[in-house]
């Protein structure tokens, strides 16, 4: 897709190199070249390419994307909700709640703005392995090696960096998917309109995301419940009046989130986005994840490759591993634990959960103000009521966040 002359020379390569030209990888690489770094990102896909996904950017990914002309398909004022096709509610709001993005323009428009950014990238290109040596790192690829003073792996949920840095995982969910082509009466039925459903396998939900001329439709569970969400699927589907409408796509992916503890780095190496297992517990939500940590990755290995740049190690965990793992700590941590609390409540007590979000205005206010960003789900638990009901539901201990 874009082409560019070499940064390298033959020690050191590029100061950094993303691999995976997602929504973390370009933002990774972005937020890099701001800062000056000779940077290089490379993907196994030539873009535009079709990724599955609901494509739904809340206030907290648009923040992120001030300077990008983001190609909104949809903007959501509307959504309705029921419990296994039941209970049905609908509510308006007064403004935008959630913007909508086919996923295959909206992260070829993030790695165009990386390339004019000055981002050389080279698509089709397959990392296989990744080392070091008193040089910086050695990537193997199908393009020959490529060297770099520090490494961001951005790779997706089924990362190579990720295996090199050792990431492990405590939840790992299945999302099946439907492409749908929308009539043009559907077009209007949806116009605006999102719909949530919580579903039959604890912990499950299915999605209709609208995008004009296409309506994403899906469902996620737990691995290892992959006939159950078939099914679900297909009854979802007829439920919401779109069984006759044209599949463009099926497709399934497994999505990952880390463990407390595990590494966000390993050397010169660091990880973002779903490659880290960084994504909100309880929706699954990711894109946030991804473009917020990969711009904190990429700024930390750019300011470790400048001319004033941090030395390589300090005691047994390499300085620029230490740095972005405070910083995602800081920055991420606390919405992944309350996270945790509220996929924990959704679990064990569904019905009470959407009995919150749909019959108390309090509820309504909150989904809200999470879609558009003002909040999110550590806020919600500053809030005594909120940790004292939360404790209740999840059988789990909700400390008091820091005040933010």
């Amino acid at each position: 897709m874009h082409a560019g002359g070499s940064g390298q020379d033959d020690r050191t390569g590029y100061d950094v190199v993303v691999v995976g030209a997602g929504p973390a990888g370009s933002s990774a690489a972005a937020a890099a070249a701001r800062l000056g770094a000779r940077t290089l990102i490379v993907d196994r896909a030539r873009f535009p390419r079709y990724k599955t996904c609901g494509g739904g950017l809340i206030g907290g990914s648009l923040a992120e994307l001030a300077d990008l002309d983001v190609p909104v398909r949809q903007e959501i004022v509307k959504a309705s909700f029921t419990a296994q096709g039941q209970k049905p509610a609908a509510r308006a709001a007064r403004s935008r709640m959630l913007s909508l993005v086919e996923r295959s323009e909206f992260d070829a428009a993030l790695l165009d703005h990386a390339a004019s950014l000055g981002v050389e990238i080279r698509s089709g290109v397959t990392v296989t392995a990744v080392t070091e040596d008193a040089y910086g790192a050695l990537l193997s690829s199908s393009d020959g090696p490529i060297r770099a003073r520090y490494v961001v792996g951005a790779d997706g949920s089924a990362s190579r960096i990720a295996r090199h840095v050792g990431v492990s995982l405590e939840q790992v969910d299945l999302g099946l998917e439907y492409e749908l082509k929308a009539s043009e009466e559907q077009r209007r039925t949806w116009a605006g309109r999102v719909h949530m459903d919580w579903g039959p396998i604890p912990g499950s939900y299915g999605w209709v995301f609208p995008k004009g001329a296409s309506i994403t439709v899906g469902v996620i569970s737990r691995r290892g419940t992959a006939d159950e969400a078939r099914s679900y699927l297909k009854t979802f589907v007829e439920q919401q009046g779109l069984g006759d409408a044209e599949v463009t796509h099926e497709s399934g992916h497994l999505t990952r989130c880390r463990t407390p503890d595990s590494p966000l780095g390993q050397g010169r190496v660091l990880v973002a986005g779903d490659a880290a297992g960084l994504l909100e517990p309880w929706t699954r939500e990711g894109i946030s994840y991804a473009l917020r940590s990969g711009r904190i990755a990429g700024e930390c290995a750019a300011k470790a490759a400048g001319p004033n740049g941090m030395p390589p190690s300090m005691g047994g965990l390499s300085r620029v591993v230490r740095d972005y793992t405070m910083r995602i700590s800081q920055e991420l941590g606390p919405e992944m634990d309350a996270g945790r609390v509220f996929l924990r409540a959704f679990e064990r007590h569904p019905s009470v959960m959407h009995a919150l979000l749909t019959r108390t205005p309090l509820g309504w206010r909150e989904f809200q103000r999470l879609g558009r960003g003002q909040t999110n789900v550590a806020r919600v638990l500053r809030f005594a009521p909120a940790r004292w009901l939360m404790r209740g539901l999840s059988g789990l201990p909700v400390p008091r966040p820091a005040s933010t």
